[in-house]
């Protein structure tokens, strides 16, 4: 094989590395089009006025640690879904904040539920929550089909890692296409929880 016919190898290489970074982004403001009522705020976090929402669509199926799961189970609570995978850098700098905020808005009626994305070994997705210790839930969900079920515009793929909180009715309220801190969080889920 002569080096000319070599050199394509690390272009695709460079090309995929750079997808794989795009797609564990820190940031984005792009929520993959369509009108879906949400209102882009200062701190980069979209909300949605109640009588506006859209319903979250089934999520449903097998938790990383091998159990039946479906999100629609905790209507009435206010839930937080938050997008991950093992492999995602600021996916690891957010998990202790949503542990933290997990642990102590549980009595509080909020649930939160981890969706694990593009780990293809489930294993990768149990260490990253056993490191973190991670105490709720997380969907397994290896090749995204989950995601594929919201709205065109609710998330975009290449965005991880996504938060979203839903009203007690199972509706979008608010959406995080970045990495959230601890406070930034609590910020976005304070005026759901507040709805009566």
């Amino acid at each position: 094989m002569s080096a000319a016919s070599r050199t394509p190898l690390p272009a695709a290489v460079a090309v995929a590395a750079a997808l794989l970074l795009s797609a564990c982004s820190s940031g984005g403001t792009s929520g993959g089009g369509g009108d879906i009522n949400f209102i882009l705020g200062k701190d980069g976090i979209s909300t949605v006025e109640k009588g506006k929402r859209d319903p979250a669509p089934d999520l449903s199926g097998k938790t990383i640690d091998d159990q039946q799961l479906s999100v629609s189970s905790f209507k009435g609570k206010v839930v937080v879904l938050n997008v991950w995978g093992s492999w995602c850098a600021p996916c690891r700098a957010e998990a202790p904040n949503f542990e933290k905020v997990s642990t102590d808005l549980k009595s509080k009626g909020v649930q939160f539920v981890g969706i694990n994305v593009a780990d293809a070994k489930v294993t990768s997705a149990q260490a990253f929550e056993k490191s973190y210790g991670v105490s709720y839930p997380s969907l397994y969900d290896p090749s995204s089909k989950l995601m594929l079920r919201f709205k065109k515009g609710t998330l975009n793929l290449q965005a991880i890692p996504s938060t979203l909180v839903l009203d007690r009715d199972g509706k979008i309220a608010a959406r995080s296409l970045a990495a959230l801190s601890e406070d930034k969080l609590r910020s976005m889920i304070a005026p759901v929880l507040a709805e009566k």
